[in-house]
């Protein structure tokens, strides 16, 4: 693994399937991505092999907002994601590559995160932190079995 990265692990009380849909679906990406503190509008999102996507963070407290977008590199439905990232600020050069795994379990699914290629100037630590967060968030939108009435 490169020298600036991260890995995750999570086991979600959910279906891989719905946790690929939280990966794949516009509204549920501005929902549970952006770490505490930032809001997420989502300009563009093709989820499929070639497609591409475009969103933006923005820090609710000072209003500032960073843009970013990519590429989806490979898609295996409800198993597997490959998405690319770079930052529109030219302060945050390079390319990221993320490489999200599913697996269904007993429990429901065991999920795995790989982000290598992070911009020098952000600090993984703080990039790791940033996707405790999401990962928070994510469980508490994918997790809940709330029935239509």
């Amino acid at each position: 693994m490169q020298a600036n990265s991260v890995s995750l692990h999570r086991v979600l009380k959910a279906s891989p399937e719905k946790i690929f849909r939280a990966f794949t679906e516009a509204g549920a990406m501005a929902a549970w991505l952006p770490p505490y503190g930032f809001t997420c509008t989502v300009h563009e999102l093709n989820a499929v092999t070639g497609g591409t996507y475009r969103m933006s963070f923005q820090n609710f407290t000072t209003g500032n907002s960073h843009a970013f977008g990519g590429k989806y590199i490979e898609i295996i439905p409800a198993a597997f994601l490959k998405y690319t990232d770079e930052f529109e600020d030219p302060n945050l050069p390079g390319t990221m590559t993320t490489s999200v795994w599913l697996k269904k379990t007993i429990a429901g699914t065991d999920i795995k995160i790989i982000q290598e290629g992070i911009p020098a100037a952000i600090p993984a630590e703080m990039c790791y932190l940033g996707w405790q967060d999401s990962l928070e968030k994510l469980a508490k939108l994918v997790e809940p079995e709330i029935p239509d009435a």
